[in-house]
């Protein structure tokens, strides 16, 4: 563990710090409030996960309780690459994924959400009973709804789309923000990835009481003539 922090504070850089503390809302009020950043870039952490993805879970568990946000997301990123590596067996799988229901609360914020949403909750639901996401859809956390839409996308790349309309209808009224841009996006996938009637058929259901930016990220991809007609519901 100590080589693995030592390789994180080597590449850490205070100015990008700086840069993600406000990019990802750090500020007090702000959804991302009191997260830390050393100022890792993606790439770089991608490139550290595939070093160091045979960490045991006891490693893991440190770092998805960091308060540093990289060192979260490393964690997810090195869970992402077990899961998915051609030996990981069933139960491997099983204990990923219990493992990150078990420490969703540390799943945090956009970024950490939307990548392990689909690497391991979307996936590993893919051929399994998908009740779980009907609890985490009503959740009081955002980004346990959060959570419950993006894994969708697993569904919607294997031609699967009832799960992305029921969860988007019952986020349709939701407050926030992050989860309209995230439904729009799911709903945008549809029509691109399934049928583009299906999103058609939603839209001429719900675009009228749909928030703007939802109906703006799900229209997005659909001719412009189109697109003017939707807004034309707001």
């Amino acid at each position: 563990m100590e080589k693995l922090k030592s390789k994180l504070q080597k590449i850490s850089n205070p100015t990008k710090a700086k840069f993600l503390q406000g990019y990802f809302k750090t500020g007090s009020g702000e959804y991302g409030e009191g997260d830390v950043f050393i100022g890792i870039t993606v790439p770089n952490l991608r490139k550290v996960a595939k070093e160091f993805e045979t960490i045991e879970f006891k490693e893991l568990t440190e770092l998805i309780h960091s308060e540093i946000h990289e060192e979260r997301l490393l964690c997810l990123l090195i869970l992402g690459r077990k899961f998915h590596n051609k030996k990981a067996d069933e139960k491997l799988k099983k204990e990923i994924y219990e493992f990150y229901l078990m420490h969703l609360r540390y799943v945090n914020n956009w970024d950490l959400v939307d990548g392990a949403s689909r690497e391991i909750l979307g996936s590993y639901l893919l051929d399994k009973d998908r009740a779980i996401l009907y609890k985490l859809v009503k959740s009081k956390n955002i980004w346990e709804r959060r959570n419950a839409i993006i894994s969708t996308f697993v569904f919607l790349q294997n031609k699967e789309f009832e799960d992305t309309i029921r969860i988007s209808e019952i986020l349709l009224a939701d407050k926030e923000d992050l989860i309209h841009k995230a439904v729009g996006w799911m709903l945008r996938e549809m029509g691109k990835r399934v049928d583009v009637k299906l999103l058609e058929i939603f839209l001429d259901k719900h675009a009228g009481s749909m928030p703007r930016v939802m109906l703006r990220y799900a229209i997005e991809r659909l001719p412009e003539k189109k697109r003017k007609a939707y807004l034309g519901f707001r």
